[in-house]
């Protein structure tokens, strides 16, 4: 039997390095370390942007609901129609907190729509909080609720 060559190529000239040189000096040290921070910082202000959107929206919604039933509550025939802003403020720190009702402004009144029946009209106004304190309450939210007036 004939005797074979080597099964893999001999490496090229110059390309085998001394271990007792130390790491090659290529400049991609430490890159690695650079792009996480770079990377998870995106990631963290992204997931952060995603959370105060779903805030915003949740307590809109809530303060929505809130002058809806303060409007509903004043429309009744026993009940001033001034009571539907307490009313709204009430349900807002019964379903968010008293911080975020402290910053709502609640205002009820009565109006006659254009077919001739009255209305309670509570209209609330503020800012939702941010999750970063330190920018205070940057987004703002106006909502109206109505509901006809029962005759007494």
């Amino acid at each position: 039997m004939a005797e074979q060559g080597p099964l893999c190529r001999p490496p090229l000239a110059g390309s085998r390095r001394d271990p007792a040189e130390g790491p090659p000096e290529d400049g991609e040290r430490g890159g690695a370390v650079v792009e996480f921070v770079f990377v998870s910082t995106l990631v963290v202000v992204l997931l952060l942007a995603v959370l105060q959107v779903a805030v915003y929206v949740h307590v809109r919604n809530v303060v929505t609901a809130s002058a809806q039933e303060g409007a509903r509550f004043a429309a009744n025939a026993d009940v001033p129609s001034a009571s539907g802003a307490d009313r709204a403020v009430a349900v807002v720190a019964r379903a968010t907190s008293a911080q975020t009702a402290g910053g709502l402004r609640c205002a009820s009144a009565e109006e006659v729509d254009a077919s001739g029946l009255t209305l309670v009209v509570v209209r609330c106004s503020g800012a939702v909080p941010t999750l970063l304190a330190g920018l205070g309450n940057l987004l703002p939210v106006e909502v109206t609720g109505r509901a006809v007036k029962e005759a007494a």
